[in-house]
């Protein structure tokens, strides 16, 4: 099993989206998309806002079999921490946001507040909390493992539900220090 934390995952430049795949996996299925290098998204179904209209379907685009094979360990609790090539497209700040975002521990949550004062933004709070919304590379940039400063679960743009089993699969690895 590869240790915790997403270190191996770089994000280059985005490039317009060229390719897209769907995957089925515990949690529904997981709609993969891609500029033919990098993986450029990454949504669950029960994400309104996945981006889909005019993008062709390839399942053998090269970005999507090491995507595929590496989330396939993670369901199967052999992986704990994604090495991919990405391309978010977001601002500086989300950039950002999504950069620290990689630095949580598979099994370990932080809060929206704790995520802003690692940024050096104690006060950046709610933007925090829009860029993880925004996060189009759900579960590889994991902001499922982002909760409100009382421990309760909120906000995941694909629901509860998905938030709630990925925490639970991850606890399961008993990586929690």
């Amino acid at each position: 099993m590869r240790e915790a934390g997403q270190e191996g995952c770089v994000f280059h430049a985005p490039a317009p989206v060229r390719f897209r795949t769907t995957v089925p996996s515990p949690i529904g299925d997981l709609l993969l998309l891609s500029d033919g290098a990098a993986l450029t998204g990454l949504y669950m179904a029960t994400n309104r806002s996945a981006p889909q209209a005019g993008v062709p379907a390839d399942e053998g685009a090269a970005p999507f079999k090491e995507a595929i094979r590496q989330l396939q360990a993670y369901f199967r609790h052999e992986l704990t921490a994604f090495n991919l090539p990405l391309a978010p497209s977001g601002t500086r700040f989300q950039l950002g946001v999504w950069q620290a975002l990689l630095a949580i521990p598979c099994g370990h949550t932080t809060s929206y507040g704790e995520l802003a004062d690692r940024l050096g933004s104690p006060r950046a709070v709610r933007a925090v909390g829009q860029a993880n919304a925004r996060n189009p590379l759900a579960l590889i940039v994991p902001c499922h493992r982002v909760i409100g400063r009382s421990g309760h679960l909120v906000g995941y743009a694909s629901g509860l539900e998905p938030k709630r089993w990925l925490l639970a699969h991850e606890a399961a690895l008993g990586l929690k220090a």
